[in-house]
């Protein structure tokens, strides 16, 4: 067992049991940098890692009626359709140095965009209410599944965004859902996009499986813990202290 690996996970656990966001951004690049993984190996094995420690998550939420289906198949018809044809791309073309290039940018943006979205939680609320004014009802299906496309093309390429950028995306569409049924959403709809673009980072070789399975004895007392103090800290110290590691790992891996 590598103890690195399962402090490491332990280590992101709780970061995600805190805040409820954060497992990808800080995972891949703790992949890159700490394990020294080629990126689209870090990638793929945080996709599964990402689609394992969520499903938990997702089955409590559904038990709980948390979960907005209708917002979830529009989400879906757009996100698996962009993964696989990304999936697909990455397959015929090979993940040759250029594709390395771009999966490290891609990782990086994603990176900036998921500290901007945590910072800003309250901002995008209030502009989703003000965006209610020019999105009339009969156009929200037809934007969701547009987000769908986004999130689909951005989480097979960099892994992130399924969490906070998802929820972000969700709430401009949607301002007046419940905050439960917002995060319920998020999660029920990240797990299957994150299976499917592990499945196919999988079928590319690129997850390395015995470095997942020490990450995940690691993460699950890690979210327990996490969860447990998140009682006892200022939300925003939390979202702050989240903010300015994301924007510290998104910096260093576009450069």
């Amino acid at each position: 067992m590598d103890w690195l690996a399962v402090i490491s996970g332990f280590g992101v656990g709780a970061i995600v049991g805190l805040t409820g966001v954060g497992g990808g951004s800080l995972m891949t690049p703790l992949l890159l940098t700490v394990f020294k993984l080629n990126p689209a190996v870090a990638i793929g094995t945080d996709l599964w890692f990402a689609a394992i420690t969520k499903t938990s998550g997702s089955i409590a939420h559904h038990r709980h009626g948390h979960v907005d289906y209708k917002i979830l198949w529009l989400l879906l018809a757009g996100s698996i359709p962009a993964s696989i044809a990304t999936l697909a791309l990455m397959h015929f073309t090979g993940v040759t140095k250029g594709w390395a290039s771009a999966l490290t940018f891609s990782l990086g943006i994603a990176l900036l965009l998921t500290a901007v979205t945590v910072a800003y939680k309250k901002v995008w609320h209030e502009l989703g209410l003000k965006l209610e004014k020019w999105i009339p009802e009969s156009r929200k299906p037809l934007f969701t599944v547009a987000s769908g496309l986004i999130l689909g093309a951005l989480v097979t390429l960099s892994s992130i965004g399924a969490g906070a950028i998802g929820a972000t995306l969700i709430l401009l569409l949607y301002p007046r859902l419940e905050a439960r049924r917002l995060v319920g959403t998020d999660i029920a709809h990240a797990v299957p996009l994150t299976l499917v673009a592990g499945i196919g980072h999988a079928t590319m070789g690129h997850v390395d499986w015995s470095l997942l399975v020490a990450l995940l004895v690691g993460s699950i007392p890690g979210i327990w813990i996490g969860a447990q103090l998140t009682r006892k800290m200022p939300d925003q110290l939390v979202r702050a202290l989240l903010c300015v590691a994301l924007v510290t790992a998104g910096l260093k891996v576009i450069h």
